[in-house]
């Protein structure tokens, strides 16, 4: 089996990588903070002290980073590494000028697939990810299948902005729930009876996210998510989400504790 490079073990890198272990695949894993490889370490994979060490025997390069500025220093530091053949997979939410940037450094026998996820911990934990995948995915479609289910968008680029797109809404519609749930602890409504209404409604996906528990997406993610759209084009009601999420995000909570935030502050 191909020999995987694992590059970010963050909430949804770890779960993600302990798929591909368990899947038989050879699996070199390296983080920033290096103590979070530590458990899949104890389940087989080995840790790299650079990314340049760990794509240097990589068949499949799997990058799964925190934003734009994380995926500029790992493709500086691994680029010079790289076979020739391999194929890189970039799966974080950094927006299709981020992926085009790193198909324009990469060696032209690279293939690059954008494939960020939709989907939370549990269903990385799981197996069962959307995986949203631009580029040509024939090399690299069995390996995909480990942490979810394929939908081509189209050419190199558009799995990100795809991604963009749906983040965009989600969290937005989030900050517009724990709004209107404001409104109506304005207007004495019994704040259970609010929720289940929005809930039986076309919101109802949005308001289970706003009150999920047990998953973790960091809610200063959400803000970088929607500034990336933001500087895309005039977006007057994501800009203001985005207002609201800077106004409330703290590291290391959830979407959920932000929207709670949004709703009582």
């Amino acid at each position: 089996m191909e020999h995987i490079a694992f590059l970010g073990l963050g909430h949804m890198g770890t779960p993600m990588a302990r798929q591909l272990l368990a899947a038989g695949h050879p699996l070199t894993v390296w983080n920033r903070t290096a103590a979070k490889a530590d458990p899949l370490v104890a389940e087989g994979a080995r840790a790299a002290a650079a990314p340049a060490e760990a794509v240097r025997d990589a068949d499949v390069v799997i990058t799964m980073l925190a934003g734009p500025d994380a995926l500029d220093a790992v493709a500086d530091a691994a680029t010079p590494a790289l076979r020739p053949g391999v194929h890189w997979i970039e799966m974080s939410t950094v927006g299709p000028d981020a992926v085009h940037k790193l198909a324009a450094r990469l060696p032209k026998d690279v293939t690059l697939v954008d494939a960020p996820v939709m989907g939370s911990t549990d269903k990385a934990a799981a197996g069962t990810l959307g995986i949203l995948a631009g580029g040509d995915t024939s090399g690299v479609e069995h390996v995909l299948a480990h942490l979810g289910h394929v939908t081509r968008t189209g050419p190199v680029g558009s799995g990100a902005a795809l991604k963009l797109v749906l983040n965009s809404a989600v969290i937005s519609g989030i900050a517009v729930v724990a709004e209107a749930l404001r409104l109506a602890d304005a207007l004495g409504l019994d704040g259970d009876t609010a929720r289940t209404a929005l809930a039986n409604g076309p919101l109802a996906g949005v308001v289970a996210r706003a009150f999920a528990e047990g998953v973790h997406f960091d809610a200063t993610l959400a803000v970088k998510d929607l500034d990336l759209a933001a500087r895309t084009t005039r977006l007057p009601a994501i800009e203001a989400a985005l207002a609201h999420y800077r106004r409330v995000a703290a590291p290391g909570e959830d979407i959920a504790a932000a929207a709670a935030r949004i709703r009582t502050s």
